[in-house]
């Protein structure tokens, strides 16, 4: 079986304005480029066209995702508002989400073409997937957009292996480099979709994403933060897999596993002040891989977020593809030598140390008591 790639030119007309970074413009504020814009995405997608790579996966076509599965996570009263301004001049989706008109068409297609990436690896069309999606999903919470994010992509594709699937057990692993607030909150107190965030601690938003935040009710032990100290290199997030990540998994048995899968945590990214590269995300793809082989046949899908650094993001997502398909382009990343050569690459001992005290605050029955659960 192949990798699926979800792609649709659409997603590229998604419009965030001409806000400078993250400000709109004014009289003090000189009209730019959003953080949020097309071409970290289109070059990875043209990146992967001129390797080959593109031709040797399985294309998906996206569907707009439809009512019921948007109210699935959703309220009425915000789809409503979302279409409302979609079909004007746009507005703002909520905390920092600027959109323009006809972009809450294109979310929808979004949130759709990981819903049936979902579906194709589910019914056993393709190995994995990988949706080149946008806009981003994993801030958008049930009721408001959040952090350039309209609707909850891989919390809407979960709910869909849920209810139409019949699936018991879903794992969100999200290393996108800010915080999966908007998938914590839609399963805060849902034990069958175990949801990890491993993300820079205190950079978005600045109120979640703490290590207490473990969910409540049933839910409570499975929502797992995993917030690294500014510098974290390739050490960290591997130890912080090792150590935490891959034993949660083994012990929920999950039947798909689902990643959010941001590359702002790259050494140049202007939005995060952590320090992978593309060998680092090739390594945890590849620990994935045999996770999911192991606990679920294999079925692994991620779904672009984050990631605004234009020329290192398409490197960081061809090593991903790579890695999730075997296929080998050939092209080497110019950017790959001077971002290991950087001081912090290296497991620290303060690292070690915080990833310690942080396995040791939760308090998770897939981490305290694992056998129950193998």
């Amino acid at each position: 079986m192949q990798t699926a790639l979800v792609w649709h030119e659409l997603y590229m007309w998604h419009s965030t304005g001409n806000h400078a970074g993250l400000f709109a413009p004014g009289l003090q504020i000189q009209p730019g480029l959003h953080f949020e814009n097309p071409q970290s995405k289109r070059r990875l997608k043209n990146l992967l066209d001129i390797s080959g790579i593109t031709e040797q996966l399985l294309p998906i076509k996206p569907r707009p995702a439809t009512d019921e599965q948007l109210l699935r996570v959703h309220g009425a009263d915000y789809l409503q508002y979302l279409q409302g301004l979609s079909d004007r001049q746009g507005g703002d989706a909520g905390d920092n989400t600027p959109f323009g008109s006809g972009s809450f068409e294109i979310a929808r297609l979004a949130a759709g073409g990981v819903i049936e990436a979902v579906k194709q690896v589910l019914r056993g069309d393709a190995r994995n997937a990988y949706a080149l999606v946008r806009p981003p999903g994993h801030h958008a919470e049930a009721d408001r957009g959040r952090g350039f994010c309209l609707l909850a992509n891989a919390a809407l594709a979960a709910h869909e292996a849920l209810a139409v699937h019949g699936l018991e057990r879903i794992a969100v692993v999200d290393w996108d480099v800010h915080h999966g607030n908007g998938t914590q909150s839609i399963f805060w107190d849902d034990p069958r979709v175990l949801t990890i965030s491993l993300h820079q601690d205190g950079n978005y938003p600045q109120d979640s994403g703490k290590v207490e935040e473990q969910g409540a009710g049933a839910g409570l032990g499975f929502n797992i933060n995993i917030p690294l100290p500014p510098g974290s290199g390739e050490g960290a997030y591997l130890h912080a897999f090792d150590e935490i990540v891959l034993p949660a998994l083994a012990a929920h048995r999950p039947q798909l596993i689902l990643v959010p899968c941001g590359f702002d945590a790259g050494a140049h990214d202007p939005l995060g002040r952590m320090l992978l590269h593309s060998e680092a995300y090739r390594k945890l793809t590849a620990r994935l891989m045999l996770a999911a082989q192991r606990l679920c046949d294999g079925r692994l899908v991620l779904c672009h977020e984050g990631g605004y650094e234009a020329n290192s993001v398409p490197y960081f997502g061809l090593a991903v593809i790579e890695t999730l398909s075997g296929l080998q382009s050939g092209i080497a990343d110019p950017h790959l030598s001077a971002m290991r050569a950087l001081p912090g690459q290296e497991l620290a001992e303060h690292q070690r140390q915080w990833i310690a005290q942080l396995k040791a605050s939760l308090h998770s029955p897939l981490l305290e008591q694992p056998e129950r659960y193998s």
